[in-house]
């Protein structure tokens, strides 16, 4: 054997112990990491839209419109999962301070529907809010819910695409939709628009079916929320913009 040959078979022997030595987790861990293709990674993860019904009607024309989006989702290959509020009492906020000052991530009170959705939000990658029109303005207790969200657990919202949803049986609609949509603004949500604003016509229940227009509204505006999407995660990881530090200022010195 010449020297060459003995070193060329010592180092083969040396990196066999070595290999032998090693516990077979990390040996495990190492061709894993040698093979990244294989890990799982957040791109993997189907994508999520919660759609919350701000209606106390379950199946009603909110429900219906919400469907006609989640339906578009799916076959877009997005999860969607359709949260109804229930007709229970929800609390408005008391402005106590208590989520922020004791570091919650969620409402301090625990007595209805508000920490629930919040955890589903956690999961989510968008979010939309379906209600019905009541005196020109949002179901209150939908309003309320919003509110409690996004000021408890803003982290779980803040640049999640979002889209509002209102269903009216005339008039009143656009106000509402307006009022929904501000919030979102305020937590550099990027809002998804559609062909018109988002909004169905229907009385009776089940009537939403009937609107053609705006089912077809539904349908435009969750088909802009998968191609968002698809482009934010195209990476793998949420593509979001860097953000400055917040400014506040108060107008009375």
């Amino acid at each position: 054997m010449d020297r060459r040959d003995f070193i060329k078979q010592s180092s083969l022997a040396a990196v066999g112990g070595l290999l032998a030595a090693a516990p077979f987790d990390k040996m495990a861990a190492m061709s894993m990491d040698s093979m990244p293709e294989m890990n799982n990674t957040k791109q993997d993860r189907k994508m999520k839209v919660l759609l919350i019904n701000g209606s106390p009607h379950a199946k009603g024309n909110t429900f219906v419109a919400l469907s006609e989006a989640a339906k578009t989702l799916e076959q877009q290959g997005i999860e969607a999962e359709i949260a109804h509020i229930g007709v229970r009492a929800i609390r408005g906020c008391i402005a106590c301070n208590q989520c922020h000052a004791r570091q919650l991530g969620k409402c301090v009170f625990q007595d209805d529907i508000c920490n629930s959705l919040i955890e589903k939000m956690a999961g989510a990658d968008a979010l939309v809010v379906g209600s019905p029109v009541y005196y020109g303005q949002p179901n209150g207790s939908v309003l309320s819910l919003v509110q409690r969200i996004f000021y408890s657990a803003g982290d779980k919202v803040r640049n999640k695409p979002a889209a509002a949803v209102c269903v009216c049986r005339r008039g009143g609609a656009t106000a509402a939709f307006q009022t929904l949509n501000m919030p979102f603004q305020m937590m550099n949500m990027p809002v998804v628009s559609s062909q018109y604003w988002n909004i169905v016509y229907g009385m009776s229940e089940g009537e939403a079916s009937l609107d053609k227009e705006g089912l077809q509204t539904m349908r435009t505006m969750a088909n802009n929320m998968a191609w968002l999407l698809k482009k934010i995660h195209a990476g793998g990881n949420p593509d979001y913009p860097q953000r400055e530090q917040q400014q506040p200022m108060n107008f009375i010195r």
